[in-house]
């Protein structure tokens, strides 16, 4: 399968830039990308003797010449700035160093530079307020997952973002114009992602649908889709946004960088918006929480592939295996178990724990809840949630 016209010069450019990184699985990411070995090597091997500018069909664009004077670096910091209107001046310098570009002046003086072209409200600049961060270890820990607010297009339809980030790497995996916010459409969008960049150990999202049945029954049948791929399945603390800060921090982003005062035409013209604002995010934008480098800088893929089919759930030996009804209970020990709506026609197994009339139950590998048969028919859900951070000093999820 050739490279897709419309975005050829991004998938070689991301296509490098994960071959690239030590320990890569070239002929992996060869079929995740849908190209032969061969035009893999050769793109690679071009990336690496001409960087990005190897990758274009055409002839190839001369370096930029080392001479600045004055005025030409204030004049590239305003333009540069002019193309990133969000962009405040420690990001452009960075970008601007990463470009080639010698002799810059401190962030203060750029700050003051901007100030002076009207491209700063110093108001404007003082009311950002980030979180403290938790961050997983490695790229694919841990994904992040959840859909922007919905906004209208021109032809009275509704653009529904839905977004995916790596914890680790902020890498943007997934920027989609959804028309709606359904579990088959999530579905979808997460299987080209998961052919992509492989799976992830665990996911973290929010209590709404399509991946929560509510506090009572968190699980839905999209997220018992995850666990039978065996990535677990994590959910925020409740009433908590700042839980997913990570996310909530790049829909800012979004928002101040693509859709604020802006109209859109249809899905398709937002879906274009977003591809190339996405490349510009993984692979050009400084992060502050990276050391202002890229979140590329930080990722590489998985080295779980994605299966086609899914595989049949495994149980321990230990487990005795009932079968959920239509109404959502299994029969165990004599009693209806109440396990909710999302596992109807599914397997579960019980275990016993240490304590007498308490016992666990299974989904596969994955625990999903505790019953104790002495008080009550309903399981109690084991869900995995995280604690929302505190406010700090400056800009750390940027």
């Amino acid at each position: 399968m050739p490279w897709k016209v419309e975005s050829a010069m991004s998938q070689r450019r991301e296509f490098c830039a994960l071959a690239a990184r030590e320990g890569a699985n070239h002929a992996q990411l060869c079929r995740q990308f849908g190209i032969s070995r061969m035009a893999g090597y050769k793109w690679l091997k071009r990336f690496r003797e001409e960087g990005a500018e190897g990758l274009i069909d055409r002839s190839r664009r001369p370096h930029q010449s080392p001479g600045r004077t004055a005025a030409k670096v204030e004049q590239a910091i305003v333009s540069l700035r002019d193309e990133h209107p969000a962009w405040g001046a420690r990001k452009l310098r960075a970008r601007l160093q990463a470009l080639g570009q010698r002799q810059l002046p401190a962030a203060s003086t750029m700050q003051a530079i901007l100030t002076r072209h009207g491209k700063i409200d110093p108001d404007e600049s003082e009311k950002h307020q980030p979180w403290e961060r938790f961050e997983r270890a490695a790229p694919n820990e841990l994904w992040q997952m959840d859909f922007k607010g919905h906004f209208a297009l021109s032809t009275g339809e509704r653009c529904h973002p839905l977004t995916i980030l790596d914890d680790h790497a902020r890498f943007s995996l997934g920027l989609t114009a959804c028309a709606n916010e359904q579990g088959e459409t999530v579905q979808t969008q997460l299987t080209a992602v998961f052919r992509r960049y492989g799976l992830p150990q665990r996911m973290l999202m929010d209590n709404g649908s399509p991946w929560s049945g509510g506090f009572e029954e968190p699980h839905s049948w999209l997220t018992l889709w995850l666990l039978r791929l065996d990535i677990g399945v994590s959910h925020g603390r409740p009433y908590h946004p700042q839980t997913q800060g990570k996310e909530e921090r790049f829909h800012r982003t979004l928002n101040a960088e693509v859709l604020r005062g802006r109209t859109f035409a249809s899905l398709p013209d937002c879906q274009q918006r977003f591809d190339a604002w996405r490349e510009v995010y993984n692979f050009e934008r400084p992060h502050q929480a990276l050391n202002m480098a890229p979140p590329i800088s930080r990722y590489t893929v998985s080295p779980r592939s994605f299966p086609e089919e899914l595989p049949e759930l495994d149980f321990s030996p230990d487990d005795i295996v009932r079968k959920v009804s239509a109404a959502g209970d299994a029969s165990f020990r004599g009693q209806l178990i109440r396990m909710g709506k999302a596992f109807r026609g599914e397997r579960v197994g019980f275990r016993a724990t240490l304590t007498d009339g308490v016992w666990s139950a299974w989904y596969g590998h994955h625990e999903v809840g505790l019953v104790d048969l002495r008080v009550g028919r309903r399981v109690v859900p084991t869900v995995v949630r995280y604690a929302h951070s505190r406010r700090h000093n400056t800009a750390a999820e940027e």
